[in-house]
């Protein structure tokens, strides 16, 4: 059964669908809700890329109201990505920069877990700089896979990516979309953030 002819305004009717027998029908649902994340809360839309083969200077520009990324090669916009910028108090800063570091496999040296020898996390979450180590733990970094470092300790890399600023200060991009990015920027590349 194809989705296309159908339009539906009510998330909720996937799971009405799916408890009817048709999980078909209700993954095209979900699938359609996805590119269309303003009539269904808490849908996302990842972004999408455009850029094999098309020539130009590369840039990123950031737009933090809208959390949204976008990939331009000279004057075009060729990949487009969901982002999760700064939350209040870790707020990522506007400005003019450019790509000084590039890391495909990059730990972060000042954000991750406590955890024991066996592995089992006592503290997650924290920033070395303000959270104590509990005895018996060591720091396990957080992994930020395509990390491209713009600004002192600012990059953009993949993560988590809510519908909302949620990181602590860097600007995470789902991997598929960081991995494009990553390939595409070469170290220099104009990153823009605007509020």
């Amino acid at each position: 059964m194809k989705l296309s002819h159908f339009t539906f305004p009510v998330a909720g009717i996937a799971t009405v669908l799916m408890l009817a027998g048709c999980e078909d029908l209700a993954e095209q649902v979900n699938t359609q809700a996805q590119r269309i994340p303003g009539l269904f809360p808490g849908a996302t839309t990842e972004g999408y890329w455009h850029g094999d083969g098309v020539l130009g200077s590369p840039k990123i520009v950031v737009h933090v109201s809208e959390q949204r990324a976008y990939f331009y090669r000279g004057r075009k916009i060729v990949g487009e990505s969901t982002v999760s910028t700064g939350k209040r108090g870790f707020d990522t800063p506007p400005g003019h920069y450019h790509v000084i570091e590039k890391d495909k496999d990059h730990v972060s040296s000042e954000f991750g877990d406590y955890i024991k020898a066996d592995g089992e996390v006592v503290k997650s979450n924290i920033d070395v700089r303000k959270d104590s180590q509990p005895k018996g733990t060591h720091f396990d970094g957080a992994r930020m896979p395509y990390f491209m470092r713009f600004n002192g300790g600012y990059g953009m890399h993949a993560g988590y990516v809510p519908r909302f600023r949620a990181s602590h200060g860097c600007i995470r991009l789902p991997a598929r979309m960081a991995k494009r990015f990553y390939e595409n920027a070469s170290e220099d590349t104009p990153v823009i953030v605007k509020e």
